[in-house]
């Protein structure tokens, strides 16, 4: 079963790695990996109540690898941790199956209190290099965070968020409100991989269309403006005929 386990991992990475090129290679090169199977050897110690030995395991890694999971961690089949320096996974995190995480990735906590403070990744989430996703709610099955976003609530299955803090982008963003077809109740397809969780090929950038909005609206500006001091010519020109 280990070794079933660990030849999953290698090829999960030889899939979604195109920069991987032997089993050997992915075995003995890749930090995220021997994170993950350190964690593994922690977490096991850490549930057995051997709690300073499952830290010290923990820390090992991290010292290792650049990557600190805590041993009290859940985490699912086939997690690739791409890069992997500097991420941060706290303590009540969860995550499921096939989730991908890139480098500078924390999943943190805003609270004190002991209990549940970080958060739960579903199955198939791709997290992009350094997005923070501080609390203890849900990001949905499949979903995607985009590069450097900041993520402080719930995100719902099959989206797409990015953004400071992170909102809905592009075909993902609410639509106005139309009648319910067949169509939308229909089950959807799983989406494809997508490197570092940004669909750069098909979402503008945030930023630069609210620049473009400014610009639309300014030089909406000066044609009301110029509209007005012609009007106001316009309105002069008497009293000028008259005064001369």
């Amino acid at each position: 079963m280990i070794l079933k386990n660990l030849r999953e991992d290698i090829d999960n990475v030889l899939r979604l790695d195109p920069a991987a090129r032997s089993r050997l290679e992915v075995a003995l090169c890749y930090s995220g990996l021997h994170a993950v199977w350190l964690h593994r050897v922690a977490n096991f110690l850490w549930r057995n109540n051997l709690h300073f030995l499952g830290r010290l395991v923990s820390q090992t890694g991290r010292f290792l690898t650049g990557i600190e999971i805590h041993p009290a961690v859940t985490i699912g089949r086939r997690l690739f941790i791409d890069h992997g320096m500097g991420v941060v996974i706290g303590e009540t995190a969860e995550i499921g199956d096939d989730v991908t995480l890139y480098q500078q990735v924390t999943l943190g906590g805003t609270s004190l209190a002991r209990g549940k403070r970080h958060p739960t990744l579903e199955d198939g989430v791709i997290v992009g290099a350094g997005a923070k996703i501080l609390g203890g709610f849900t990001v949905g099955r499949n979903s995607r965070i985009g590069a450097n976003a900041v993520v402080i609530s719930e995100v719902k299955a099959g989206v797409s968020v990015g953004g400071v803090p992170a909102r809905m982008l592009g075909a993902d963003a609410p639509k106005p409100i139309h009648a319910v077809t067949a169509a939308d109740l229909a089950p959807k397809p799983a989406p494809a991989f997508i490197p570092y969780g940004t669909p750069c090929d098909e979402t503008p950038d945030p930023i630069a269309c609210k620049i473009d909005k400014l610009g639309g609206e300014m030089e909406t500006l000066r044609t009301r403006i110029a509209a007005l001091e012609r009007e106001l010519e316009e309105a002069r020109a008497p009293a000028n005929r008259r005064q001369a």
